[in-house]
């Protein structure tokens, strides 16, 4: 009998379909079983619990994000013709995801490691993402040891756990890694919160201005907050205590009204100043320094509204370096290259082939094209209209050479798999980033570097000291020591290293 007391009020409870259902228990032979294939309301509940979770991102997996708008506080029509940055009090929504590197789902979020830093501008014409981190280098210059470095950061095929072998082992055989490990191992290490750390675009980009005119720009997003770290004893008590810190504390400011916000800063280089750069400004282990490549104000970056539904608008938000908009570009930077190419095909590989028609990662402008059909298409952009380029039928999106950046002159480049182990300077900046440190400060990176690395195999820790003694002499003799090193009987051992 139905129940007559119900709220009729309620919504009534549907199939996905859209049928009602009338009551939610299973459909059995009997009050004891067993059940009928029949009852199909149950079948579609299992199937769809079966398929809720997609594959989570081979790296950056455990994440947390927000709404905001993006304003604009200074004219940089001289560099750019974005129209995100056209004019002076201008304002884009955006989307901002943040996220440990290495830690799969469901990792502690106060975790010593890199935090990503993606950004999704829905401008006018069209998205650009910055997809970056709160570093503004990274581990290695050439994509093809990006696989193998994650690798190193995930788990051992035998014993299926982390192993700080691997990461040192690879550490020690590229020392281009040393600027980041430096930073990583340093008290910016652990951030307190999200809104408590910087963000970089990392790699070197173009701006290409209404001329045709061409520079290069690094993005730096400073906090408004201050920065502020956790010592690894803080973070240990705050693991213990609360694995989803950093997401429960943006979440909660936010809801309280506290809106964090970031200032967007850019360096600008010209190609002439390129040329003559110390250090290959394609480089994505180096810095441009700052008395050089003076830091210029943008705008300011505000979140103000948390998702409705974590899994549709920020598991499945799709954030890639190849979302450009007219005026924003690549560099020769190689690691940025091969982005431009793995992270939208990592979307449609994790999300699937339309993944771009979600309301997440749909644009706010008007999208036209030819491209059609795969899973979960919509044909909501281009219904009946033709699917092929060029035609004759009326009323068809065609390109526009008023939007074509200016061509890149590649000179007399040849094509080679060159090294990109030699002719690179892997020590100064590390050198420079350590001797900014205080007397503490050096002792803590030390002691930290030295309680994983005591954990690899002798011979990796004698050539990872190698690196630290190049960078500084008392960088290599700190951590040596703390070690157990024999300091003097190492030096012996490596005199290119005894007058460092």
């Amino acid at each position: 009998m139905a129940d007559t007391n119900q709220d009729q009020s309620n919504p009534t409870l549907t199939t996905a379909e859209g049928c009602p259902i009338g009551r939610q228990q299973a459909l059995t032979a009997g009050p004891r079983g067993p059940l009928l294939m029949q009852d199909v309301q149950l079948l579609e509940q299992m199937q769809h619990f079966n398929r809720e979770r997609i594959p989570e991102r081979v790296v950056h997996a455990n994440g947390s994000g927000a709404f905001g708008v993006f304003t604009v506080t200074n004219d940089l029509s001289k560099y750019t013709k974005a129209s995100i940055f056209s004019e002076v009090g201008k304002k884009t929504e955006c989307l901002a995801r943040f996220s440990t590197v290495a830690g799969e789902r469901g990792a502690a979020d106060a975790e010593r490691d890199v935090r990503g830093f993606a950004l999704k501008f829905y401008t006018d014409e069209g998205n650009w993402d910055m997809v970056g981190n709160n570093t503004p280098v990274f581990f290695v210059r050439d994509p093809y040891k990006f696989q193998m470095f994650i690798h190193t950061q995930k788990r051992d095929p035998k014993t299926n756990m982390r192993d700080m072998d691997m990461q040192w082992d690879f550490w020690s055989q590229f020392p281009e890694s040393l600027h980041q490990v430096t930073i990583l191992f340093s008290d910016r290490g652990i951030p307190s919160s999200l809104r408590r750390m910087n963000g970089y675009g990392s790699h070197t980009y173009s701006f290409v201005n209404d001329s045709g005119e061409r520079v290069w720009c690094k993005f730096h997003f400073k906090t408004d907050q201050g920065i502020d770290n956790l010592m690894d004893d803080e973070a240990a008590e705050l693991i213990g205590g609360d694995r989803e810190s950093h997401q429960r504390d943006l979440f909660e400011s936010i809801e309280r009204g506290e809106f964090p916000s970031w200032t967007l800063k850019v360096q600008i280089m010209t190609q002439a100043q390129a040329e003559k750069f110390r250090w290959n400004p394609f480089d994505l282990t180096k810095v441009w320094p700052h008395a050089d490549f003076p830091l210029i104000e943008v705008g300011k970056m505000e979140l103000n509204r948390n998702p409705d539904n974590y899994h549709a608008q920020i598991e499945q938000s799709s954030f890639s370096p190849s979302s450009f908009v007219p005026g924003i570009g690549p560099s020769p930077d190689k690691m940025l290259q091969a982005r431009l190419m793995s992270y939208a095909d990592a979307h449609r590989y994790r999300v699937g082939p339309n993944y771009q028609q979600l309301p997440v990662n749909k644009p706010k402008c008007p999208v036209m094209n030819y491209q059609r059909d795969g899973a979960m298409a919509t044909a909501a952009d281009y219904g009946s209209a033709p699917n092929y380029w060029p035609n004759t039928r009326a009323e068809s999106p065609k390109p526009d050479e008023r939007y074509m950046d200016p061509a890149w002159d590649l000179g007399s480049a040849i094509a080679d798999r060159y090294d990109s182990t030699v002719d690179h300077d892997d020590f100064t900046q590390a050198g420079d980033l350590y001797r900014l440190f205080d007397e503490a400060h050096r002792d803590r990176l030390a002691t930290r570097i030295a309680g994983v690395l005591g954990q690899a195999r002798p011979e990796v820790q004698r050539l990872q000291v190698c690196h630290f003694f190049r960078a500084d002499e008392d960088y290599g003799r700190r951590v040596a020591m703390k070690l157990g090193i024999d300091v003097d009987a190492f030096l012996g051992a490596n005199p290119e290293h005894a007058s460092v």
